[in-house]
């Protein structure tokens, strides 16, 4: 049951949404300035930007047809995570899927200011900050894994 106002549980098999979940928070402009910027740079039309939490977190692109694909392969449970991706404005919103062992997590937000403002106060290369937000993101998740 989730109670409004009380924390998390950090234990579990939910704890790393809820690390993850904080570190979102934290970093939401940062953020919103990667997903941007991975936008500006995709190679492919209708990737949006994920993170892979194995071995240890970090960031990739994750295709439209992966989670097609993924989606097959659960019997059609994630067609709300497909209808997401496919309303995605990333001049407006940031939105990234975190890909736990045997799970998935969307984070979407509208930051403030937009992504492309966010960007442009970053004044960071992508790669920069790519590297940055990756070593928040193996502390704020730590020696935790998506098994414990």
């Amino acid at each position: 049951m989730i109670g409004f106002g009380r924390p998390q549980p950090e234990t579990g098999e939910e704890a790393w949404k809820y690390h993850l979940d904080r570190f979102a928070r934290e970093n939401q402009q940062e953020l919103a300035a990667l997903t941007w910027g991975f936008t500006l740079e995709q190679e492919e039309p209708g990737e949006i930007l994920g993170i892979d939490l194995q071995p240890s977190p970090h960031f990739i692109a994750c295709s439209r047809q992966a989670i097609e694909m993924l989606n097959r392969n659960v019997n059609n449970q994630l067609q709300e995570i497909l209808g997401i991706v496919d309303g995605y404005r990333p001049e407006k919103e940031a939105l990234l899927i975190a890909i736990g062992e045997g799970q998935i997590k969307l984070i979407n937000f509208a930051p403030d200011p937009l992504p492309p403002d966010c960007f442009e106060q970053v004044s960071e290369d992508i790669s920069t900050l790519c590297d940055r937000l990756e070593q928040r993101l193996v502390e704020e998740m730590g020696d935790f894994t998506v098994n414990s």
